[in-house]
C-alpha cells in the first residue's frame, strides 16, 4: 500500500475519532457521480443505459460540496460517466481541496489534454485513469481503439505537469493471471503509477456484456496465482494489506457498503453504486433507513459473486485501524 503519509495520518485519525464517538456507521469515501453522461460506451457500464434526458444533466456544483459537507467523508472519487465532460468540473474539484478532501477524479483520459489546464497539482488531488489492461485488452475493454494509446499519453502529460496520478484496473474471466502480472508490472514500472487500484468485475445489472464477470473462486484463484512469488508486495497499491489477502481467498469479511456511499443526479444510492434499491434525499436518510444486514454475499443472492471494493475495502481498512498487529503489517508494506 502506497497512500501518502498525510492522507494515511488523516484517515486513521478520522476513524479513531469516529469509533470514539460512538458512531458505528461513517463513510470513508463519497463516490459522487454528477453526471451519467460519457464519451465511451464500455460493455461492463451501464450508466450510459439512462434515458436521453438524464443524460443531459449536469448536478448543480453547490448540490454536490452540500452532499460531502452532509456526508462529512474525508475523501472523494468523483465518477460518472466522464466527469471530465461537466462543464463545471475544476469548480467541484476546487472547492473539494478547498474543504481539504482528498479527491480522486476518476476519468477515461481522453479529455484530459482539453481540461488539464483548468487543474492544479495538489496533495489533495490525484487523477484515477481507468486501465484495463494493455493496449488490445484495454482497447477492447471500452469498445474503441486507440484509447489506451491516448491514456497513457494522458498520464505521461500529468506527471510531466506535477500531478499525482493513479489508475482503477477491473479484471474479468477472460483474464488469466499471466494478464493481471503484465498490466501491473506495466503501470509499476513503466509508467510508475502513483498508486493502483484494482477491481474484480462485478455483474451490474445494467451492463450490456453479462457474461464475463468473474465468480467468488475465480476471483480468489485469479489473484491467488497473480500475487505469487512476492509480485503483490512490491506493486504500489491503493489497498489496505487485508483487502488483497481478501482477493486471494485468505480472509473474508463482511460487506460494509455504508464505507463507500455513492450520491448521484438521484440521491444517495441504495445500497451502494453497483445495485440499485432506491434512493434515499439526505445522508442521514441513507444510514438510517436502509437495511445493511440484508446486503452481502449469504444475505441477498445478488450480491452472490460480489468482491468489489465498496463493499469490502471498508471492512478490510477499519479492521486494520482495530488491530495493531495490522497497522503495523500495514506500515511495513507501505
Amino acid at each position: 500500500m502506497s497512500m501518502p503519509i498525510r492522507q494515511s495520518v488523516r484517515i486513521g485519525s478520522y476513524i479513531l475519532r469516529n469509533k470514539i464517538r460512538g458512531r458505528d456507521k461513517f463513510p470513508l469515501i463519497v463516490e459522487l457521480e454528477p453526471l451519467f453522461a460519457c464519451n465511451l460506451a464500455c460493455a461492463g457500464c451501464g450508466k450510459i443505459q439512462h434515458p436521453h434526458d438524464i443524460l443531459k444533466k449536469r448536478m448543480p456544483v453547490e448540490q454536490a460540496i452540500a452532499a460531502i459537507k452532509e456526508s462529512g467523508a474525508p475523501m472523494v472519487s468523483i465518477a460518472g460517466g466522464e466527469p471530465l465532460m461537466h462543464p463545471q468540473i475544476d469548480e467541484i474539484v476546487g472547492e473539494l481541496i478547498r474543504m481539504k478532501k482528498f479527491v480522486f477524479l476518476c476519468t477515461n483520459a481522453l479529455l484530459i489534454p482539453k481540461k488539464l489546464d483548468r487543474f492544479k497539482p495538489s496533495p489533495y488531488f490525484a487523477w484515477a485513469v481507468h486501465i484495463d489492461g494493455l493496449k488490445e485488452r484495454h482497447d477492447a475493454s471500452v469498445c474503441k481503439g486507440g484509447v489506451f494509446e491516448d491514456a497513457v499519453a494522458a498520464i505521461r502529460e500529468c506527471q510531466r505537469r506535477g500531478f499525482r496520478v493513479t489508475t482503477n484496473t477491473t479484471f474479468f474471466n477472460t483474464d488469466t493471471p499471466q494478464t493481471v502480472i503484465d498490466v501491473l508490472n506495466y503501470l509499476n514500472d513503466d509508467l510508475k503509477i502513483d498508486e493502483m487500484m484494482i477491481s474484480p468485475a462485478y455483474a451490474y445489472e445494467k451492463a450490456p456484456d453479462q457474461e464475463h464477470f468473474l465468480g467468488v473462486q475465480e476471483t480468489r484463484e485469479l489473484f491467488r496465482k497473480a500475487f505469487a512469488d512476492g509480485r503483490r508486495k512490491r506493486w504500489r497499491f491503493n489497498h489496505s494489506p487485508l483487502f488483497l489477502d481478501f482477493l486471494e481467498g485468505k480472509a473474508d469479511f463482511a460487506c460494509t457498503a455504508w464505507g463507500i456511499p455513492s450520491y448521484s443526479l438521484f440521491g444517495w444510492q441504495r445500497p451502494c453504486y453497483l445495485m440499485s434499491d432506491g434512493y434515499a434525499q439526505t445522508y442521514k436518510e441513507l444510514i438510517e433507513e436502509t437495511d445493511w444486514d440484508a446486503y452481502g454475499r449469504g444475505r441477498d443472492p445478488r450480491c452472490a459473486n460480489c468482491m468489489a471494493h465498496c463493499g469490502y475495502e471498508p471492512t478490510a481498512v477499519l479492521s486494520t485501524v482495530s488491530s495493531l498487529k495490522e497497522s503495523l503489517r500495514a506500515i511495513r508494506e507501505k
